[in-house]
């Protein structure tokens, strides 16, 4: 199962959301290269071209769907297929915008500072991470797959995501490489129509991928069967049958 653009753009002003609250606290700056890292459905990259006029803005993303999706919806802006883990460009770049894209790749510790030193002085890396693998949906993930008969096949796919530190931890990685750091955490409750039907839509469209993509159509459906019920449980709907999810996101700006 490859990333899905109508799957992911069907909750896409609350997935838009946390994208503006983290451009809003990029410090004010006379950008010209801007580049959009994990960019989707272009709904990120489309606030960096209104935020920053008379800028270059670029998108990248490893789904070739995502892509064509943004190049429809932004045909002026530049938008290529790339697996960001390997990206090697040297900039320098005045905004690096990384939107719930980095939590899908390892070490950090030497991908941020890697990142930073692609900026121009004064420019910044502008991050958001969902925070998710401790909430129920994510524990439920991790306990039908290896609760059930697809055991074997699903033995790795927790191991897809990257566990999100704490704020001191990404702090004292990015303030040796630059003069200001800023972290905060935002809990964002997303009201669901559906109840847990809702959650489930959520997160077949990000979280749910690496436990679905290596079963097969019969098993989908009752993975995602056993899910439904699970989340059920946790989430009780609401007396107008929608449901509150809880979502934490991590956000850094890191000024060079």
């Amino acid at each position: 199962m490859s990333w899905s653009a109508q799957q992911y753009v069907a909750f896409e002003q609350e997935r838009t959301r946390p994208s503006r609250d983290l451009l809003a606290a990029i410090p004010q700056i006379q950008a010209r290269q801007v580049i959009d890292l994990g960019c989707g459905p272009g709904n990120s990259t489309e606030l960096l071209v209104d935020h920053f006029p008379g800028a270059t803005v670029r998108g990248l993303d490893s789904s070739a769907d995502m892509v064509e999706a943004a190049r429809k919806r932004l045909p002026n802006v530049s938008f290529d297929t790339a697996d960001i883990g390997r990206w090697n460009e040297n900039g320098p770049f005045d905004v690096i915008f990384a939107n719930a894209v980095l939590q899908w790749l390892p070490d950090h510790a030497t991908l941020l500072p890697s990142l930073v030193d692609k900026l121009t002085p004064g420019g910044s890396l502008a991050i958001q991470m969902p925070d998710t693998l401790h909430q129920p949906s994510h524990r439920l993930m991790r306990d039908i797959a290896a609760s059930g008969p697809w055991a074997s096949q699903l033995a790795g796919a927790a191991d897809s995501r990257t566990e999100v530190e704490d704020a001191s931890t990404y702090y004292s990685i990015l303030k040796p490489h630059c003069r200001r750091v800023d972290v905060w955490r935002t809990t964002y409750h997303h009201p669901l129509a559906g109840g847990a039907s809702g959650i489930v839509e959520w997160f077949k469209g990000s979280g749910l991928r690496p436990f679905l993509e290596p079963l097969d159509e019969a098993q989908r459906e009752d993975y995602l069967k056993q899910y439904h019920q699970a989340v059920e449980q946790a989430y009780p709907a609401l007396d107008d049958g929608s449901v509150l999810l809880p979502f934490p996101r991590l956000f850094i700006v890191a000024t060079r």
